[in-house]
């Protein structure tokens, strides 16, 4: 409770230090040809979320890993959500001599970009979670910090660093080998436990390099990667089938977003209601464009929080 006043308190300056923020431009998402277009089905296939990078990059690997499934009976309870969740966070800065060492400032501004994400401060729907850094560790490891998953230097540093149980997230801070970033969704078996959490490129945080200026240098790589840590599936998984990401309240749509299109008319799935959610923190949007979470995804998060991390 006293984590949860804290941390309501907190949010209260978060609005006021949000006026210290740009807002969002442009970039381009890769599609990096799931089997299953990267969904987290009833019955997923084990792929792990990668998020986006830039130029013709690998397409994403099969992991051979695999998820249990939500019972039927979890299914709906998020809808009863009445208080916020508290997710600790612990931040693991890895670094090559120096190079990617981030500043304590700087893993502040993520959390607190997070919790506004998170918080429906840029718009939508307040999802219910908020985060809140409990510890910071720092390594130089070069084989961590360019390893990309499945490699042993993502075991390696994982097995390493790794604190808390599923309910903590452990934030991995490195290159990201050749992505932005990935998370594994809930629901791993004990013997993988320690995959879980996600690994961001630490160039995608707020204005920490200019690799990847007015595209993905806003923080908001974080707020997607923690969606898929959430069980969140990408907009456009599914394409214009009957079950896309598996939330009622995004209009379907086909293919990914590259940039952020100025009319906001992208419509990839015409027969279906609505235009291309573009500025859903889950399609792959410029950071410049993200806006929104909506409450189906709120719903949906919750009933994963509920059975596998809670």
């Amino acid at each position: 409770m006293q984590r949860r006043i804290r941390t309501l308190l907190a949010l209260a300056a978060l609005a006021v230090a949000a006026s210290a923020l740009p807002a969002r431009a442009d970039s381009t998402w890769q599609d990096y040809g799931c089997d299953d277009g990267g969904v987290l089905s009833e019955s997923p296939s084990g792929l792990p979320e990668l998020a986006r990078g830039e130029g013709d990059l690998p397409r994403e690997p099969d992991l051979n890993t695999t998820y249990q499934e939500l019972p039927e009976s979890a299914v709906g309870k998020g809808k009863k959500w009445d208080s916020l969740v508290v997710v600790p966070i612990w931040f693991h800065v890895v670094h090559d001599n120096g190079l990617g060492n981030v500043s304590d400032a700087d893993i502040e501004r993520q959390i607190r970009i997070m919790n506004l994400g998170y918080s429906g401060f840029y718009g939508g729907y307040d999802q219910g979670f908020r985060f809140e850094l409990v510890g910071v560790t720092r390594t130089n490891n070069a084989e961590w910090f360019y390893a990309g998953p499945t490699t042993p230097g993502e075991r390696g540093m994982k097995q390493t660093l790794r604190r808390g149980d599923m309910g903590t997230l452990n934030y991995y801070s490195t290159t990201a080998g050749p992505y932005l970033g990935w998370a594994y969704y809930p629901g791993l078996n004990d013997a993988k436990a320690y995959l879980d959490g996600m690994v961001v490129d630490w160039e995608s945080m707020h204005k920490t390099s200019d690799r990847y200026k007015d595209r993905y240098d806003l923080g908001f790589t974080a707020v997607h990667e923690v969606g898929h840590w959430l069980a969140l599936a990408h907009t456009f998984s599914g394409g214009c089938n009957a079950y896309g990401d598996y939330v009622a309240d995004t209009p379907a749509m086909k293919v990914p977003t590259s940039g952020c299109p100025a009319d906001g008319t992208k419509d990839t799935c015409a027969n279906d209601p609505g235009f291309d959610p573009i500025h859903n923190f889950m399609d792959y949007s410029y950071d410049q464009c993200y806006t929104e979470l909506t409450k189906g995804q709120a719903e949906r998060s919750h009933d994963y929080w509920l059975e596998f991390r809670a």
